[in-house]
């Protein structure tokens, strides 16, 4: 019987499904104890994983009998892609099942700093009742630039023009007939940067993108807009962005995935309850419906590899 390995949380139906065919241990902890995954990785078929569980290729090496890497999630940056394609291990993402949670992120968070709420939800529970002056701002009207178009930013592009918003993409790998489809403009990075209310995150990490959105980039931003990355941490650089909000170059954040997770505590520092900003602990693509989605189409997959 095959042995499958989950090191991480996963819908408890579709632990129990995949058990019904397997040999399947689960244990949502055992990414914190990498002496005992090395161990456990040997005698293995399938391993499934969230973003925690760091695949790498000295952990691999111990893995001889793997042949399948199922990832809760969308990101493979915490996988060793190439020596998985070497070796001829199938790595199966689960795209655009997290797709929808992460679109409603992009959009709750869009309104939320257009209207300020973070500083006007403190300065009220403090006592100071801030209705003036008036700094909030609608949806309508304003123009969202998405870095990356694929099956995310496609969701965001949807609901955003539901609010009469307008978009413009970056993404060098899309079609224009996408475009056209979706009633968008492509346009280059710089341009979004200019013409941008918003900005909103959805790419890879790669050594193309790491940093992307740094000082320098923030200082094309003419519109002064509202960024927000729940793609991959390093794409923005941290300190960066909150010298651009000190600065004025940016009217407020939100981040859901950091450079380093769980976040150090000396970037907390620089964080004031005063700032428009929004931060979460990388769980915009996380929701009940999106789990319940996720682990059906990773423990399927898995599954269907073994027929």
């Amino acid at each position: 019987m095959k042995k499958i390995l989950i090191t991480e949380f996963m819908e408890q139906d579709s632990v129990n499904k995949i058990s019904e065919q397997f040999d399947v241990n689960y244990d949502p902890s055992l990414h914190e104890n990498i002496e005992e995954l090395s161990s456990q990785i040997a005698s293995v078929d399938a391993i499934i994983v969230r973003n925690k569980t760091q695949l790498n290729e000295a952990l691999l090496t111990k893995a001889r009998k793997l042949r399948f890497v199922g990832r809760l999630g969308v990101g493979l940056d915490n996988i060793d892609t190439d020596y998985c394609s070497d070796k001829s291990i199938v790595v199966q993402p689960a795209t655009g099942m997290n797709a929808d949670s992460v679109a409603e992120y992009v959009i709750s968070c869009s309104l939320s700093l257009l209207k300020n709420i973070p500083p006007l939800h403190q300065g009220t529970v403090s006592g100071k009742w801030p209705r003036s002056p008036i700094k909030s701002r609608e949806l309508q009207g304003k123009t969202i630039g998405l870095l990356g178009f694929g099956v995310i930013g496609k969701k965001v592009s949807m609901l955003a023009q539901a609010f009469g918003s307008k978009i413009v993409a970056y993404d060098p790998y899309i079609p224009q007939s996408d475009a056209e489809k979706y009633n968008i403009s492509l346009v280059k990075s710089h341009d979004l940067f200019e013409c941008s209310d918003i900005i909103s995150i959805h790419l890879p990490l790669t050594n193309e993108t790491k940093n992307l959105l740094n000082y320098s980039s923030f200082s094309e931003m003419k519109n002064k807009p509202i960024i927000i990355n729940s793609s991959r941490g390093s794409i923005v650089n941290q300190r960066d962005i909150i010298k651009a909000y000190n600065d004025g170059l940016i009217n407020g954040f939100a981040l859901d995935v950091y450079e380093s997770e769980p976040v150090k505590e000396d970037f907390y520092a620089n964080i004031s309850s005063a700032m428009n900003c929004i931060l979460t602990p990388h769980i915009a693509g996380v929701t009940i419906e999106s789990n319940t989605r996720v682990s059906q189409f990773i423990a399927d997959k898995t599954i269907q590899f073994f027929k």
